[in-house]
Protein backbone atom coordinates (compact mmCIF):
# COMPACT_ATOMS: atom_id res chain seq x y z
CA UNK A 1 0.00 0.00 0.00
CA UNK A 2 1.13 3.41 -1.16
CA UNK A 3 1.46 5.96 2.55
CA UNK A 4 3.07 9.01 1.20
CA UNK A 5 2.84 10.64 -2.36
CA UNK A 6 3.83 14.49 -2.23
CA UNK A 7 1.94 14.92 -5.50
CA UNK A 8 -1.47 13.15 -4.27
CA UNK A 9 -1.16 15.76 -1.05
CA UNK A 10 -0.63 18.65 -3.41
CA UNK A 11 -3.59 17.98 -5.16
CA UNK A 12 -5.58 18.17 -1.70
CA UNK A 13 -3.97 21.95 -1.51
CA UNK A 14 -0.88 20.21 0.98
CA UNK A 15 2.09 21.72 0.50
CA UNK A 16 3.91 20.97 3.52
CA UNK A 17 7.55 19.01 3.48
CA UNK A 18 7.88 16.81 6.00
CA UNK A 19 11.12 16.71 8.09
CA UNK A 20 10.66 14.01 10.65
CA UNK A 21 8.73 10.40 10.80
CA UNK A 22 7.55 9.51 14.67
CA UNK A 23 6.48 6.58 15.55
CA UNK A 24 4.49 6.11 19.24
CA UNK A 25 3.43 3.22 20.77
CA UNK A 26 0.49 3.17 23.02
CA UNK A 27 -1.76 0.88 25.05
CA UNK A 28 -5.77 1.25 25.52
CA UNK A 29 -6.82 4.63 27.03
CA UNK A 30 -3.55 6.25 26.82
CA UNK A 31 -4.50 9.93 25.74
CA UNK A 32 -1.70 12.42 24.31
CA UNK A 33 -2.36 16.13 23.93
CA UNK A 34 -3.33 18.38 23.08
CA UNK A 35 -0.24 19.38 21.44
CA UNK A 36 1.72 22.00 19.47
CA UNK A 37 5.00 23.56 19.13
CA UNK A 38 4.62 27.98 18.88
CA UNK A 39 7.89 29.26 17.48
CA UNK A 40 8.43 25.87 15.15
CA UNK A 41 4.88 25.14 14.24
CA UNK A 42 4.72 21.39 13.02
CA UNK A 43 1.73 20.51 10.70
CA UNK A 44 1.28 16.64 11.03
CA UNK A 45 0.29 13.89 8.48
CA UNK A 46 -1.11 11.23 10.94
CA UNK A 47 -1.95 7.14 10.82
CA UNK A 48 -2.19 4.37 12.45
CA UNK A 49 -0.62 0.83 11.45
CA UNK A 50 -1.85 -1.28 14.45
CA UNK A 51 -4.96 -0.90 16.84
CA UNK A 52 -7.31 1.83 16.75
CA UNK A 53 -7.05 5.83 17.77
CA UNK A 54 -9.28 8.70 18.12
CA UNK A 55 -7.85 11.31 16.73
CA UNK A 56 -8.52 15.16 17.25
CA UNK A 57 -7.24 18.34 15.92
CA UNK A 58 -8.25 21.57 17.37
CA UNK A 59 -7.91 25.27 16.11
CA UNK A 60 -6.19 27.55 18.57
CA UNK A 61 -4.77 30.15 16.21
CA UNK A 62 -5.81 33.80 17.59
CA UNK A 63 -8.09 35.68 15.22
CA UNK A 64 -9.47 32.24 13.51
CA UNK A 65 -13.34 31.66 12.49
CA UNK A 66 -12.50 28.64 13.30
CA UNK A 67 -10.84 29.20 17.26
CA UNK A 68 -11.64 26.88 19.84
CA UNK A 69 -13.34 24.01 17.14
CA UNK A 70 -12.09 20.28 16.81
CA UNK A 71 -12.64 17.95 14.65
CA UNK A 72 -11.79 14.16 15.27
CA UNK A 73 -11.98 10.86 13.19
CA UNK A 74 -10.70 7.03 14.12
CA UNK A 75 -8.05 6.09 12.81
CA UNK A 76 -7.08 2.01 12.27
CA UNK A 77 -4.79 -0.49 10.90
CA UNK A 78 -8.55 -1.67 9.35
CA UNK A 79 -9.82 1.71 7.92
CA UNK A 80 -6.21 2.83 6.98
CA UNK A 81 -7.09 7.01 6.89
CA UNK A 82 -5.13 9.52 7.14
CA UNK A 83 -5.50 12.83 8.95
CA UNK A 84 -3.66 15.77 7.91
CA UNK A 85 -3.27 18.62 10.59
CA UNK A 86 -2.11 21.53 9.72
CA UNK A 87 0.51 24.60 11.81
CA UNK A 88 -1.65 26.25 14.18
CA UNK A 89 -3.48 23.49 15.47
CA UNK A 90 -3.32 21.24 18.91
CA UNK A 91 -3.36 17.79 18.14
CA UNK A 92 -4.23 14.82 20.54
CA UNK A 93 -5.31 11.05 20.03
CA UNK A 94 -6.82 8.33 22.66
CA UNK A 95 -6.20 4.64 22.20
CA UNK A 96 -9.05 2.58 21.70
CA UNK A 97 -7.44 -1.04 21.38
CA UNK A 98 -5.63 -3.11 23.44
CA UNK A 99 -2.63 -1.15 22.16
CA UNK A 100 -1.86 0.88 19.17
CA UNK A 101 1.22 2.13 16.67
CA UNK A 102 0.88 5.49 15.93
CA UNK A 103 3.06 7.09 12.87
CA UNK A 104 3.23 10.81 11.84
CA UNK A 105 5.35 13.32 9.69
CA UNK A 106 6.28 16.63 10.40
CA UNK A 107 6.88 19.36 8.56
CA UNK A 108 9.54 21.00 11.50
CA UNK A 109 11.79 19.25 13.70
CA UNK A 110 10.83 18.62 17.25
CA UNK A 111 11.90 21.28 19.76
CA UNK A 112 11.30 20.09 23.67
CA UNK A 113 11.58 23.41 24.62
CA UNK A 114 8.83 24.87 22.22
CA UNK A 115 5.95 22.25 23.82
CA UNK A 116 2.92 24.12 24.32
CA UNK A 117 -0.31 22.73 25.06
CA UNK A 118 -4.68 22.75 26.17
CA UNK A 119 -6.64 20.90 28.62
CA UNK A 120 -7.24 17.82 26.80
CA UNK A 121 -10.64 18.11 28.52
CA UNK A 122 -11.40 22.07 28.22
CA UNK A 123 -15.17 21.85 28.72
CA UNK A 124 -15.51 25.19 25.96
CA UNK A 125 -13.75 23.14 23.52
CA UNK A 126 -16.28 19.94 23.94
CA UNK A 127 -14.52 17.30 22.62
CA UNK A 128 -16.05 13.95 22.95
CA UNK A 129 -13.49 11.88 23.70
CA UNK A 130 -14.73 8.14 24.49
CA UNK A 131 -13.21 8.01 27.64
CA UNK A 132 -14.28 9.23 30.92
CA UNK A 133 -10.43 8.74 33.13
CA UNK A 134 -8.09 8.46 30.38
CA UNK A 135 -4.18 7.53 31.02
CA UNK A 136 -2.28 10.89 30.68
CA UNK A 137 1.46 12.31 30.99
CA UNK A 138 2.20 14.58 33.84
CA UNK A 139 2.66 17.10 31.53
CA UNK A 140 -1.11 16.52 30.03
CA UNK A 141 -2.71 16.83 33.50
CA UNK A 142 -1.08 19.98 34.03
CA UNK A 143 -1.71 22.19 30.13
CA UNK A 144 -4.72 25.27 30.82
CA UNK A 145 -7.87 25.80 29.50
CA UNK A 146 -7.82 27.05 25.93
CA UNK A 147 -9.38 30.65 27.37
CA UNK A 148 -6.57 30.60 30.06
CA UNK A 149 -3.76 30.44 27.95
CA UNK A 150 -1.65 33.88 27.13
CA UNK A 151 -2.16 35.10 24.10
CA UNK A 152 1.22 35.34 23.48
CA UNK A 153 1.78 31.57 23.73
CA UNK A 154 -0.86 30.83 20.74
CA UNK A 155 -0.58 30.84 17.18
CA UNK A 156 -1.89 33.45 15.12
CA UNK A 157 -3.94 33.49 12.23
CA UNK A 158 -2.89 34.33 8.99
CA UNK A 159 -5.82 34.51 5.98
Amino acid sequence: METFRAEALEAAGIYDRFLQDNHARSVRGVLRGLHYQLQHPQAKLCRVVSGEVFDVAVDVRLGSPTFGRWFGVALSEENKLQIYIPQGFAHGYVVRSDSADFLYKCSEYYHPGDDRGVLWNDPAIGIEWDTLEPILSGKDQQYARLADVPHDMLPRYEP
